[in-house]
């Protein structure tokens, strides 16, 4: 335990409930809390709230699990269900009662929402008769929920580290359900119960929570318990300004995951989406932990934008060994219906290190390495044909294959590019008259890197018979 003045060691959480996927929102917020527990050598814990048994599934939260560990995010010790704290928040709720802080409320249904609709038409806040009802008058054995006894004047003040300071005015918070009459905890007690218990320091969580937390910092105070610091974060928006929803694509950590996107460079977005340190926008997760403070999360909702990401993805696919990308990158040719043989894999993992470069996700392997999986002969149709037909275009074919007959020269992309270049220069022509028709016969009209590279991929004795299949 911290002696007296001692800091009190950092501690978040994440707090997902289990809807079968983590949700991208949701993932910025578990990053958002993993890099300042790292980053003060504190504690990141997990806490699923599965208190909707309806909704509840162990593959659900199986899905959570595996999106954190698919972005790197470790937790520390075992994550906690809340379902399986329902004693624990019924024994505070009739605490509070017990104290006084907290009534039981016998309205039934019908009568709850006549009182509600009396409230709404005078305009003041709901509030239960039997706030100050004496309880020997309650109708025996009849249901009832517990409900918090809150404050009727003055304000509730949170202090948050993203937002700043915010009032609420007491009047228009309402006595709030605890407890319900199946003996089931409310959300808002639930959370603060667990919070404490866990020892949780920073609630760090989407600002549609911003309202809960003025609720949670009054039962927290009837308590006598000390207020975490809370730091609601701005929302991620569809590019259209709106709410994420399904309207604009993958939700789901999954999918991006099944687009081709690395978990280092989701992850790099999401940090640099409301959170910003200057101009830097490649930050590695050992920086990030360095730099990432709460002082530095932006008030105003972020817009998700997927040319930025594929942009960010694009340098952490560019970083990977030829090794790793071959290997990452290959289940996407699969998933394309592509079958490899021996000779194409010694293409991909010869051709790897410039082929990187051409793919902003992993996916694009199939566009980027579709010159190098073609079937000869190759079907040159249309505008990639053009080159072909050129008067002298097919003997020139044939003059490059003998240039290109020597085993020695086929060391690099660099010594292939080196001796088209000499050739060129001693033909005395724009390299266009050799670059065109070989390009065509090559690739024919498949996107692809420069001509050295396109030969030393293919490698010798595929490109010299493509070559030949188009020469006199």
């Amino acid at each position: 335990m911290p002696q007296a003045n001692e800091p009190q060691p950092v501690i978040t959480r994440f707090a997902p409930s289990p809807t079968g996927y983590l949700h991208i929102g949701g993932a910025r917020t578990a990053l958002f809390n993993w890099l300042y527990a790292r980053g003060h050598g504190g504690k990141f814990l997990l806490r699923i709230e599965d208190t909707d048994r309806a909704r509840h599934t162990e593959a659900a939260v199986d899905a959570i699990l595996d999106g954190l560990k698919w972005l790197g995010l470790d937790w520390d010790e075992e994550p906690v269900s809340q379902f399986s704290r329902t004693e624990r928040h019924a024994e505070i709720a009739n605490q509070l009662l017990n104290e006084g802080k907290a009534y039981r409320c016998y309205l039934t249904q019908a009568e709850l929402e006549a009182a509600r609709e009396k409230a709404k038409s005078e305009n003041i806040r709901f509030e239960s008769p039997w706030r100050e009802a004496d309880p020997a008058t309650a109708p025996d054995g009849a249901a009832f929920a517990i409900r918090f006894k809150a404050p009727r004047d003055g304000e509730t003040v949170v202090d948050d580290a993203v937002q700043g300071r915010v009032t609420f005015p007491n009047a228009a918070l309402d006595d709030l359900i605890i407890l319900r009459s199946d003996g089931v905890p409310t959300y808002n007690l639930a959370v603060v119960v667990d919070d404490h218990d866990m020892g949780i320091t920073h609630v760090v969580r989407g600002d549609d929570h911003l309202n809960n937390a003025a609720r949670q910092s009054q039962i927290y105070s009837a308590l006598g318990w000390k207020i975490p610091v809370f730091a609601h974060v701005p929302l991620i928006h569809g590019q259209d300004g709106a709410k994420l929803s399904k309207r604009h694509g993958a939700l789901g950590v999954e999918a991006y995951r099944d687009l081709g996107y690395l978990p280092e460079g989701l992850a790099n977005y999401l940090l640099r989406l409301g959170w910003s340190h200057g101009d830097e926008e490649i930050i590695s997760y050992e920086r990030a932990k360095k730099l990432f403070d709460l002082s530095g999360v932006g008030k105003s909702p972020s817009r998700l934008d997927l040319d930025k990401l594929s942009h960010v993805n694009s340098h952490y696919v560019a970083a990977l060994s030829d090794e790793e990308f071959i290997a990452r990158a290959t289940p996407f040719l699969t998933k394309d219906g592509i079958t490899l043989g021996a000779d194409e894999e010694s293409r991909l993992n010869r051709s790897a290190s410039f082929l990187k470069s051409r793919c902003a996700t992993l996916a694009d392997i199939t566009k980027a390495a579709g010159f190098l999986l073609l079937k000869r002969p190759l079907q040159i149709e249309g505008k990639s044909a053009k080159p072909l037909k050129k008067e002298g275009a097919r003997q020139m074919l044939a003059d490059i294959c003998a240039l290109l007959d020597d085993p020695a020269i086929w060391t690099s992309a660099e010594a292939l590019d080196e001796r088209l270049q000499t050739f060129v220069a001693d033909r005395n022509v724009g390299f266009g008259a050799v670059g065109q028709p070989a390009r065509a016969a090559l690739t024919a009209g498949h996107p692809s890197p420069g001509l050295g590279e396109v030969l030393y991929g293919l490698g010798r004795e595929e490109s010299l018979a493509r070559l030949s299949d188009q020469a006199q």
